[in-house]
Order: structure tokens, then sequence, then C-alpha cells
């Protein structure tokens, strides 16, 4: 059956909203056209109307755009089933207008072989809501030792090698993880972060640790391996991405690495860019998280690295956790915080609402640069592509309640803010997965 979305807002190449009206027939866009010509898009010689196999959505004016592609996400599955699910996480998602998410191997097992791999890829297929696209680990369960079978992972449909939650802190088995993935063109996903220098640390370096005599996590500890990493992807030519850029440092050393021409991408969470160890109201874990809140002029560093392309992406690293794990207190919880459902309301209100980006900007880093970093085969609305579009009612205006998140997490900082433009609807391969007034 063909779906017809009509009166849509839609933005155009000068990032303009226009009404047009959609069609979308075997989970692709077959047509765009002006709205008023939408009803010419379903003539079929010889077949009224009426005959014709329809459905039709009235979008009312509603902003429609690509789906949202988050390629950092914590979906727990395998060995976490209690935090998440693929199937819940999935379902978080596309409720936060998320098409596309890419899962980190930090799971137990770790995703560092071709079974787990294929595991999640199962799941995620069985799922039926979001595309699911595991990384693979870079080193055999993440500690830094001996590298997977990049070779066999590729194979089994790992999208990136990553050993995300830990640094890879050997320098010699960096560089030979970006050699051999540059041999099977693939990228290396680095959580950057020097263990010598974060052991036993909470929060970042900064006025809210010393009130409250916590041990703090230094910029530093990030930007060395940064720095480090940049001159090993140089000299093996490897696609070398950043994961979850916090500080300063980091953006200067991005911004450097690319006037080079070295092969460097980067991304940033929403929390990083709207948050800072001062607005910490006390030691509630729901604020930990790693690489941890920094300080304003970090926050201003990464907003204007993501401003003038030095940041490439925005990822949410959605990092779901029991409310009895992060009752345990800001020293002893884990790190992390959820964020699909937050993320689009939260940065459309902070910084499209008030003039400082446009609408274009914000969805171009949730949705086309992300397909462009890691070649994928959506982010784009237009004629052909498939049919992963999400609506959102820009006007919608409502205070974040985590007691109605998909997701099993509940731990965010974000309790209560009063945010604009919501999602309403999520479609993936032109079903519709996910609507608001459809759900439980």
């Amino acid at each position: 059956m063909k779906q017809l979305i009509m009166n849509a807002s839609v933005l155009n190449e000068q990032g303009e909203p226009e009404l047009k009206s959609i069609l979308i027939a075997d989970g692709k866009i077959l047509a765009i056209t002006n709205a008023e010509a939408g009803a010419s898009l379903l003539i079929e010689e010889g077949k009224s109307e009426q005959e014709l196999e329809v459905e039709k959505v009235d979008a009312q004016g509603k902003l429609v755009i690509p789906g949202l592609i988050d390629m950092h996400v914590h979906l727990r599955e395998p060995g976490f089933e209690y935090k998440e699910t693929i199937a819940t996480g999935s379902h978080a998602a596309v409720k936060g207008g998320f098409t596309t998410i890419a899962c980190m191997p930090n799971t137990r097992p770790v995703t560092d072989n071709v079974d787990t791999v294929q595991l999640v890829l199962k799941k995620g297929e069985e799922a039926g809501l979001a595309k699911v696209l595991p990384y693979a680990a870079i080193t055999k369960n993440e500690l830094g030792r001996e590298l997977t079978d990049f070779e066999a992972l590729k194979a089994a449909g790992a999208i990136g090698f990553t050993d995300d939650g830990v640094g890879v802190q050997s320098a010699q088995m960096m560089k030979d993880a970006m050699a051999r993935a540059k041999a099977l063109d693939m990228p290396v996903i680095a959580h950057c972060e020097d263990n010598t220098l974060v052991e036993g640390a909470a929060v970042t370096d900064g006025e809210f640790a010393k009130r409250h005599g916590l041990k703090g996590i230094p910029n530093e500890s990030e930007a060395i391996h940064v720095g480090r990493d940049i001159l090993l992807s140089e000299a093996t030519g490897a696609h070398y991405h950043v994961c979850h850029v916090s500080t300063e440092q980091s953006v200067r050393l991005i911004r450097h690495a690319k006037s080079f021409g070295i092969k460097v991408t980067a991304e940033v969470c929403p929390h990083h860019l709207v948050l800072s160890d001062e607005d910490i109201p006390g030691l509630d874990a729901n604020w930990k998280m790693n690489p941890p809140l920094r300080s304003p002029r970090d926050v201003q560093a990464c907003i204007e690295g993501l401003e003038d392309g030095t940041i490439d992406i925005i990822v949410t690293d959605h990092a779901a956790h029991s409310e009895e794990e992060k009752a345990k207190g800001m020293e002893l919880a884990p790190f992390g915080i959820v964020g699909f459902e937050t993320a689009f309301p939260l940065l459309y209100t902070k910084f499209v609402a008030t003039g400082q980006w446009t609408l274009d900007f914000l969805v171009r880093r949730m949705t086309a640069d992300p397909a462009r970093v890691f070649r994928l085969n959506t982010g784009r609305l237009e004629e052909g592509a498939p049919a992963d579009l999400t609506m959102i009612d820009l006007e919608q205006e409502q205070a974040v309640d985590p007691q109605t998140f998909a997701s099993k997490g509940r731990n965010t900082p974000f309790t209560g803010w009063k945010l604009k433009g919501w999602p309403v609807k999520t479609w993936v391969d032109g079903k519709l997965v996910w609507s608001a007034d459809q759900a439980n």
C-alpha cells in the first residue's frame, strides 16, 4: 500500500520550509511535490481515487525531515537486559525520532565475535523499529591486549571498530588497529581517555569537584588520546572518529588536524552543549556521565566546534541504568544518561528557538552529516531515498517526564525541563513505527 503525507513542512535546498506532499511506496520516497499538487500523485490510469490503495496522512503543516541518525548508543543487550534491551532501546529511539542507531560493543559478552554481532542484528530486525547497526570491539573483551578479527567482524555486519567505554591505552595497539581498519576501509571510533589520569574520579576537575571534595577528571585525560590518535591516523591513513568530544583542547586538536587534511571526524552530545559542571545541583548521579560535564568554557568550545564544522555530528550516547544503580550516589553510581527521547526538543529549544542556529543546521547535524561521515544510505529527504522520516511538532511544548520514557532508563538530568519541538510520528522504510496519537 502506498502512503501520501500531505501538507508537510519540508526544508528545501536553501533550508527554508515549504509545504509539500510526499508519496511513499515499497519503502522508498516515490515522489515529492507541492502540497496543492499532492492529489495528482495518486492518479493511475483507469482508477478512481477511491479505488486506489493509499493511506493518507495529513501533516497539518508539521515539520517532516529525514529520520534522525544516532551513531553512538548503548542498547545493553546482551548481558545487561535489566538496564535496556535492543527492543526497548529501539522503541525509545523511534519515539525520539531516530530511525538509524549504532550500538556500542561494551555488552556481556563483548561484541568482539561474529556470533554476538549477528545476535545484535537479529534482535534489531526482530524489534522491527529503528535500524540497528552494530559496532565491533577493537580488542578482545575490550581489554586492550589483543586485536579482534576485523575481517570476520566486518563480514558479519559490523560497521566500525571501537572499545567505547574504555580508551585503548597502548599506542601500538591503536596504530595496529588503524592499519588493519584502513586495509578494510573501515572507521576506528575512539573513546578517548587516559586511564592513569581518571582512576577513582566521578566528575570533571573543576569547581563542583572542589566544592564537594571529589576527585576530578582532567581535560587532558581526553585530549591526550585525541592528539595521539590524530597522529596515528595521519600515519596510517585510517578514518578516525572521536567519540563524545567534551573539552576545549580536543576541539582545538581536531580543528588543527582537519586543517592538514587528516581523516578525522568527531561527535558531540546534547548534554555537553547545554550543561556545564556549574549546573550540577548536588550529588545526584543522574548528572554523572563520561565524559563528565565540563566547564562553561569547554561548553562554548564544543558549540563553536559544531558550528564551524570541526565537530561533524550530534549523538546521544544513550546509556540506560537502573534506578538502583543511580541511587548509589555520585562516586559509586555508573556513568551515563539516557538521551533518545529528549535530544531533538532539547537542542531545538536551546539553539533553534532562541535564534542561535537555523533549523536546517540542527537537522543536518542529526541526519545528512552522520550519513555522510559513516557512508549510510539514508539521511536524505529526496525521491528514491529510503522512506525513513520523522514528523515533528515544533509548537508542542511539554515538560520532560522520565516516567513516560519508552526506555527502561529514567536517568536524565533534564527532568521537568519544558521543551518544544517533539517528534510525533516516525517511519522506517515506509512503515509507521511510532505515532504519538497511538502510543500507549
